[in-house]
């Protein structure tokens, strides 16, 4: 296995019409939600004053993170302040357990820092979050996790009967992320260097192919919103009635593409 794109976050302040939402549009639906959610119970991202839903996409997932009770006084609330609305929030990356190590010693080299009691370790699976400020473009996490030779493997941040929940009627995967950035030159560069591929130019864009033929885009910003995950990819039976259902639902929507809480669904055939 080579580093791979496993999961997506975006953040936003309508949790239950996020919800909805993904599930009339894409058919997805909820695999786990934070423990915390439950009356008196504090755990996960609730201990955070947050709240999240996870639903699989393929093998891959798609998080909502979300202030609980609307609250602006947590990471999640300053995030959709400083981005001015909600948006695209975390990559998160599976890599080896025997590679996992060398990207901690290339954060090291790279002068990137851990974000302070974010990092996990445990005997199933081990995880660090870099610090924004270090490594640019969107919140990102590295880890491994048990049972990684498998595409259908076990993934930590959600419970193992993740696969019952699985729906790739409408969508079956995630093939791309857009970061939008006034330099995409540097930025492209950094994170080659920490994801250890090589760089692509096509024009003024920057992109990066991990594994699964899944790219990662640098562009610049053209929706006058600061730096951040601006866009995904999703692979679809059918992109013409995708668009359409989100149409019916409300969205906004595009000539391939669609907006959920701030972020851009770039809808492709499989």
């Amino acid at each position: 296995m080579s580093i791979r794109l496993r999961q997506v976050a975006l953040v936003g302040n309508e949790y239950e019409k996020t919800e909805k939402l993904l599930k009339d549009i894409l058919g997805l639906s909820v695999a786990y939600r934070d423990p915390g959610n439950r009356p008196g119970i504090e755990a996960g991202v609730s201990i955070f004053g947050l709240r999240n839903f996870v639903m699989p996409i393929g093998n891959q997932f798609l998080e909502l993170v979300a202030p609980k009770d609307d609250r602006n006084d947590t990471s999640a609330g300053r995030y959709i302040e400083r981005r001015n609305g909600p948006g695209g929030y975390m990559l998160l990356f599976q890599v080896p357990k025997s590679d996992f190590n060398d990207y901690r010693d290339r954060l090291t080299s790279l002068g990137i820092r851990e974000i302070a009691g974010e990092s996990i370790t445990g005997s199933e699976s081990e995880a660090v979050h870099l610090h924004p400020k270090d490594f640019p473009g969107c919140i990102t996490e590295f880890r491994w996790c048990i049972n990684e030779k498998n595409d259908d493997g076990d993934w930590w941040p959600v419970e193992r009967n993740w696969r019952e929940h699985r729906n790739t009627e409408v969508v079956s995967g995630i093939s791309g992320a857009e970061i939008q950035t006034p330099d995409p030159l540097a930025l492209s560069g950094l994170w080659s260097q920490l994801l250890n591929v090589p760089e692509c130019t096509d024009g003024a864009e920057r992109s990066l192919t991990v594994s699964d033929g899944v790219t990662i885009r640098f562009v610049e910003p053209s929706d006058g919103r600061p730096e951040g995950l601006s866009a995904i990819d999703l692979v679809a039976k059918d992109p013409q009635n995708v668009l359409e259902v989100a149409a019916l639902q409300g969205c906004e929507t595009g000539r391939d593409n669609f907006v959920i809480s701030g972020l851009k669904f770039n809808v492709k055939a499989d």
